[in-house]
């Protein structure tokens, strides 16, 4: 077999999704499997919808989810020559044609076939032109987009490495347009000239791009290359089982990334969207690598679900060491206005330490320690449910004098002298800890208590128990 070379090849019409990330994910592990090539290639002959911005979007997110491309990136519109050359080739040998009819009259065609509810495909009309009605074309300014000159007879025959065989009658196909009148390629034309020009051994798409392939095979005949091998992957639903979209909520990477998922859990989640490994569920990298291939592709659509992706994403949240977990942390504390350099590093390892259990988002840190970083106002429900009960303001006395003793302000000493003080008061735990959880961070759910009281510390911990009981008593005034 020859070298395996693959191609992520995206429309730079918008940022990378999930769909095209997971096309992407496949033709990267189908190389790295086979020791083969895989090239980034940005399509951007849709000149009306292309930009700079998102070229760059793509490049980054594929370098943030560790697709390396080993050539490229190569963009379409630096080799216009090359594309008008094999266009040429393929006038010259009576395989296309030059097209003047306007857009205009092409849409009034579309109209009369619909009343006459025939299905209208291009006539022909400008097939047989002389050389002299072409001149007359021209000289009235009319600019010719360039048509294959397809077949109506026969069949074409995808044999496709995962929906098997599918078989598409030529009659069904048009004479599609392989250059516009502005002398850009279209999308068939082009795909299959880079293609041939890239040595692609295998075109692992999504299987949205199924219907172009017959158009291709037709292409790759006419120039005489050697067609590669296709698979088309099965599409992307949402939760609602109808086709992902932005109605379902994040479809960009970035905002994955922006939100605070690992690179190796979206990978590990991308990879099981159409392919999978028996039971299996968690894979490390190189374990996709050695496991990946075609035949654990399926013919059904995948289905996303959110849910399981943030379960996924703390499973590789609570692999991660205190140290690697804090400094992850730092840029999502930083971006919600906190003060970092309140605390030490030390401090921050602490908080990794003692989050890493509730995180599946980094980005939930924001909610989870906002109470350590400033001024907090208590949650309604906190002091109505909690702090209003008869008897807390003595409960928290009792305990703001038990912590303000001279003792090492450490989680197990805090624990060891508030569990005595709730043997002391004969109540359950429960009626002396939720007390002083929304006494010192203003809600009833946090992380752990006695580590919580140890990473505020024992001034502002004193201060904040003396606060509440302030307004516990101002309130019943």
């Amino acid at each position: 077999m020859d070298k395996i070379r693959v191609r992520f090849a995206p429309s730079p019409t918008g940022y990378l999704h999930i769909g095209g990330a997971r096309t992407a994910l496949f033709n990267w592990l189908f190389s790295r499997h086979h020791g083969g090539v895989f090239i980034l290639r940005i399509e951007d002959t849709d000149r009306s919808r292309s930009t700079e911005e998102a070229i760059q979007a793509i490049i980054e997110s594929m370098r943030w989810l560790g697709l390396n491309w080993d050539e490229g990136p190569f963009r379409q519109m630096d080799k216009l020559d090359r594309y008008h050359e094999e266009a040429e080739r393929l006038l010259n040998s009576g395989k296309a044609y030059k097209c003047y009819c306007t857009p205009e009259e092409l849409e009034e065609r579309r109209k009369a076939a619909l009343e006459k509810k025939e299905t209208w495909k291009y006539d022909r009309r400008c097939l047989t032109l002389t050389d002299q009605e072409k001149l007359t074309c021209e000289l009235e300014g009319k600019k010719p987009v360039i048509r294959f000159y397809c077949p109506n007879e026969g069949e074409t025959v995808v044999d496709d490495l995962v929906k098997g065989q599918v078989i598409f009658e030529n009659a069904n196909l048009d004479d599609f347009i392989m250059v516009r009148a502005d002398g850009i390629p279209t999308y068939n034309f082009a795909v299959v000239v880079d293609d041939y020009d890239m040595n692609i051994t295998h075109v692992i798409r999504g299987d949205d791009h199924l219907s172009n392939t017959p158009r291709q095979i037709l292409l790759y005949r006419a120039l005489g290359y050697k067609i590669p091998e296709f698979a088309h992957l099965p599409m992307i639903l949402g939760p609602d089982k109808t086709r992902l979209s932005k109605r379902h909520g994040a479809t960009a990477v970035e905002t994955y990334q922006d939100e605070g998922y690992l690179p190796k859990a979206l990978i590990n989640y991308l990879a099981l969207l159409g392919w999978g490994y028996g039971d299996q569920t968690i894979f490390g990298l190189d374990e996709l690598i050695q496991k990946f291939n075609l035949a654990g592709v399926g013919k059904s659509p995948a289905v996303f679900d959110p849910a399981k992706l943030e379960w996924m994403n703390g499973v590789y949240i609570r692999e991660l060491s205190d140290d690697e977990l804090a400094l992850l942390l730092k840029p999502f504390l930083k971006n919600a206005g906190f003060a970092l350099e309140m605390y030490d590093d030390g401090w921050y390892r602490r908080l990794a330490e003692v989050t890493q259990e509730r995180l599946t988002k980094l980005s939930g840190i924001v909610g989870l320690s906002g109470f350590f970083f400033h001024r907090f106002e208590y949650q309604p429900e906190a002091v109505e449910k909690v702090l209003k009960k008869e008897g807390v303001p003595e409960i928290l006395q009792k305990v703001l004098e038990t912590l303000s003793g001279s003792f090492d302000f450490y989680s197990d000493e805090i624990e060891k002298r508030l569990r005595a003080l709730v043997e002391q008061t004969g109540l359950k735990p429960k009626l002396v800890f939720q007390p002083v959880r929304v006494a010192v961070t203003g809600r009833t759910v946090s992380p752990p208590l006695f580590e919580t009281i140890e990473l505020l510390g024992r001034d502002t911990t004193v201060e904040r128990l003396g606060e509440a009981i302030h307004i516990i008593d101002m309130a019943s005034d």
